[in-house]
Formats: C-alpha cells, structure tokens, sequence
C-alpha cells in the first residue's frame, strides 16, 4: 500500500470519505467548524455537499486526501483558524495573534484504518498548510491517555498521533468530546 495525501480538490473523492448514504441526509460534511453556526444549521440536505463541492473548487481547498492508489482512504480538515469557528471559541483558546491554521479533523474509512493512514493526514495537512504560507498548525485532540475512543468520536485525533508528527501541547482547554479532555497543540513551521 502506497499512501499519497493531496488537497481536496476532487469533490467525489471528498463525498466518498464525508457525504451521506442518502442525499437527503443532513450529515456534517465537516462544515461544523469551517462556516458561521447560522448557515450550518440552515444548510440542509444536498445543499451541505453543494457548499463542500463549491469549497473543492476554490483556490484552496478545504483540506487533504490520502489516496490508496485511485481510491480515497482518509481526509484531514484544515484551514486558517481566522476562517473557522476556532476563531471564536470560548473552550479552545487562542494562545497568541499568529495566523496559525488548524487542522480539526481526520477520518480514516472503515476497512483501512490502523494502516498508519492518520499519520500521513497529519504530514500532509501540515505540508499543505505549510504551502500556503502558515506560520504555525494547530490541533485540538482528545488527551485519552491509554483509554479507548469511540471512532466516531475520535475526528479531533489524539494526543499521541500529534505528539509523533512533532507537535507540542502548549495549552489546556474546557472542550470535552467523549469523556475526555481536548488540549490544544502546535508545530511550528518557520
């Protein structure tokens, strides 16, 4: 297996690892963090995977993913946090004025993960962010120690997949998501 992680430009790919069984279904498309809580609750249907197709098509798109070949395996979310709702949160705090990019989300298809396919979203989100000039990446992953995380809960990553790729936890935060606490970390680009 060769892992090759590139931006989300390819809306289909993008609908393979986050669009709904039904058309109909009003799954998060990971537009949760990335746009105003109004349109996130007004976005309904097959209008939250037009919104992700028009982001594919922007000058840079939403995130990464990592390809198994042609088949799309994995996404990592990632953007300027002055573009998310990260900008304005009152349980993950903003530790200096930088514009950092944060990367909030990673989402391996069931049937290929444990094949070490979380660890290259890091690399590649960091490397994307890195070629659209950020200074900094930051992450806000669930601190389970050695505990179990249920999947579905575990789009943040955890501690110790970030602690792998270099990152540092500069700060605690309030958010809790499954039981446990999120902390926030960085990697310094420059």
């Amino acid at each position: 297996m060769t892992i090759e992680v590139r931006p989300a430009s390819v809306f289909a790919d993008v609908r393979t690892l986050l669009g709904p069984k039904t058309a109909t279904a009003n799954v998060c498309w990971c537009l949760s963090h990335r746009i105003p809580s109004k349109l996130n609750n007004e976005l309904r249907g097959p209008a939250r995977g037009e919104h992700v197709a028009e982001l594919c098509r922007a000058r840079v798109p939403p995130g990464v993913l990592a390809h198994d070949g042609d088949e799309p395996v994995g996404w990592a979310a990632v953007a300027p946090r002055a573009d998310t709702s990260f900008a304005r949160s009152r349980t993950i705090p903003q530790v200096d004025d930088l514009p950092v990019w944060s990367l909030w989300c990673i989402r391996v298809r069931p049937g290929h993960r444990g094949k070490g396919i979380s660890h290259a979203l890091i690399a590649g989100a960091v490397d994307f962010a890195r070629a659209h000039g950020a200074p900094v990446v930051e992450a806000y992953p669930l601190d389970n120690g050695e505990a179990r995380v249920d999947l579905t809960m575990a789009y943040p990553g955890i501690r110790k997949n970030f602690e792998r790729a270099g990152f540092s936890h500069v700060a605690d935060t309030t958010s809790v998501l499954a039981g446990h606490p999120r902390i926030l970390m960085r990697l310094t680009l420059r």
